[in-house]
């Protein structure tokens, strides 16, 4: 049984204002936002390999990217879908013909760059004991439910509520064939969780860092700026 990474990174960035390269692309210290995000997933010890799904016209310049910054476990570079699914999908097809359907896949977001250790490995010991692990973060603040008539409706008290992030991991046999449903079925969701849930699997929670951001505004890119910066500075400073 292998652990694999399915890196989905086929957004173009819209929300970020990019005019000439997708959001994932955009460098700090002279590295691509995605090359940060497999690179963590390259130097876990339990990680044996990662497919990563791309949009088509940039596969040769992330296949140059893995040969430069030497990701050894990247096995296979493959082109998105239409839809965020569809690509997963394709990532996940791949992953089986190159690893098995017995494998654990944790699917993460290419524009998440500041996954790390502690929490791929709570995925991966998660799926093992339920099946399923469902990386998450506490609300900070208070949720609100929105109503048709402009109103405020439910107000939930925010120990009750966390926020759903990425990776979502599963036996690899399980997601597909709930992809295979939803295909058969036309129905569209908006991540994995969902999708599982819909068709009836339990959902294991495993508490991330706060700092796993997704990357989708300038603002976001600011903030990950901060936080690679602050700990650069405490590994030189010791602080």
């Amino acid at each position: 049984m292998y652990n694999i990474a399915i890196v989905f990174a086929g957004g173009t960035g819209k929300r970020m204002n990019t005019k000439s390269k997708p959001k994932q692309f955009l460098e700090l210290h002279g590295k691509p936002i995605l090359v940060y995000t497999l690179e963590e997933f390259n130097k876990h010890p339990e990680i044996d390999g990662i497919v990563l799904v791309i949009l088509k016209p940039w596969i040769s310049y992330c296949k140059d990217l893995i040969e430069k910054f030497r990701l050894n476990k990247v096995k296979a570079v493959v082109a998105g879908g239409d839809t965020a699914l569809e690509s997963q999908r394709n990532g996940l097809l791949k992953a089986r013909a190159l690893f098995g359907s017995d494998s654990i896949v944790l699917i993460h977001d290419g524009v998440r760059p500041l996954i790390d250790e502690e929490t791929i490995s709570k995925n991966i010991n998660c799926v093992k004991a339920h099946g399923t692990a469902i990386t998450v973060t506490p609300a900070i603040e208070t949720i609100t439910v929105k109503t048709e008539t402009g109103e405020i409706g439910q107000i939930i008290e925010r120990s009750r509520v966390e926020m759903a992030r990425a990776p979502q991991s599963f036996y690899l046999k399980d997601i597909l064939e709930v992809h295979r449903k939803a295909e058969k079925y036309r129905l569209t969701f908006i991540d994995s969780a969902s999708m599982m849930q819909h068709f009836g699997q339990p959902l294991f929670p495993v508490e991330g860092s706060p700092e796993n951001i997704k990357i989708t505004t300038p603002n976001d890119f600011y903030t990950f700026r901060a936080l690679v910066d602050a700990r650069e500075n405490s590994q030189i400073f010791g602080i």
